[in-house]
């Protein structure tokens, strides 16, 4: 195997790893906040939040606060299951009061976690795009103030957080597709062109990473431009992406 052989290889590998080490920093930390955040707002036992799998099999729990948190923490489960498989399958929030009396319920779950709840809130996680997941609230307290609207509340709770997930989405796929095309530059030689490597690859590259090569084409051809112009294609950018939230609401 040629030493250009082995470098595209390698390329290859760090194109599928390199995801997770460039994600927002603080993101973990904003999660975990969140849940422990909410479970002191709503006087809950405890908060979770469970992710959907790559395949949408399962769920995975990243993040918990409170009762069982460390048992909770890492759990998998069949993204059909229990009051939180309902929740991502249906796309709609749930309030409990009674867990013993709802056949969805799945105690020999909770049993897992050395802590059965009584009562549970729940609501999906969603982008606009898809459901990433569900943020549960165990045994909130249903007598303070303003218990009502819990449920709207909760789900603000959940808006931020697939916010958090989405931007770690971009960046593992923008890396992915980046390095892609650096192991296209690289296999042209000295010749090599980062922005036309990029072009090259999006012909190739299912619609969703298309735009990313596109995008990544772009970036390069403003690396070689002054800072005005790059300053200019920031402000370009961010209106569009203002234009876009305000003509776009996310809607349950």
């Amino acid at each position: 195997m040629s030493t250009a052989e082995e470098l595209l290889q390698e390329l290859a590998r760090v194109a599928t790893d390199l995801g997770p080490a460039v994600r927002p920093t603080g993101t973990d930390d904003l999660l975990r906040a969140l849940t422990e955040t909410a479970r002191r707002l709503f006087g809950a036992a405890a908060c979770s939040l469970a992710l959907l799998s790559d395949d949408e099999s399962e769920l995975v729990y990243t993040t918990a606060a409170g009762e069982g948190a460390d048992d909770v923490t890492g759990m998998r489960i069949s993204s059909h299951q229990g009051i939180a498989g309902w929740v991502v399958q249906s796309g709609q929030p749930i309030a409990i009061s009674d867990l013993s009396q709802d056949p969805r319920f799945s105690r020999q779950v909770a049993e897992q976690t050395g802590y059965v709840p009584e009562a549970i809130l729940a609501v999906p996680v969603a982008s606009e795009r898809r459901t990433l997941g569900v943020i549960t609230l165990l045994d909130r307290d249903a007598s303070r103030p303003g218990a009502g609207h819990d449920m709207t509340l909760l789900s603000l709770f959940a808006d931020q957080a697939a916010i958090a997930l989405e931007s770690v989405q971009a960046f593992s796929r923008l890396a992915h597709v980046l390095m892609m095309a650096v192991a296209s530059a690289a296999a042209d030689g000295e010749d090599g062109d980062l922005a036309v490597a990029a072009q090259r690859i999006a012909a190739d590259l299912p619609d969703s990473e298309a735009d990313l090569a596109d995008l990544a084409s772009v970036f390069a051809l403003l690396a070689r431009r002054g800072a005005s112009e790059r300053r200019l294609a920031l402000d370009v950018l961010r209106a569009v992406g203002a234009h876009a939230e305000r003509r776009s609401p996310r809607t349950r």
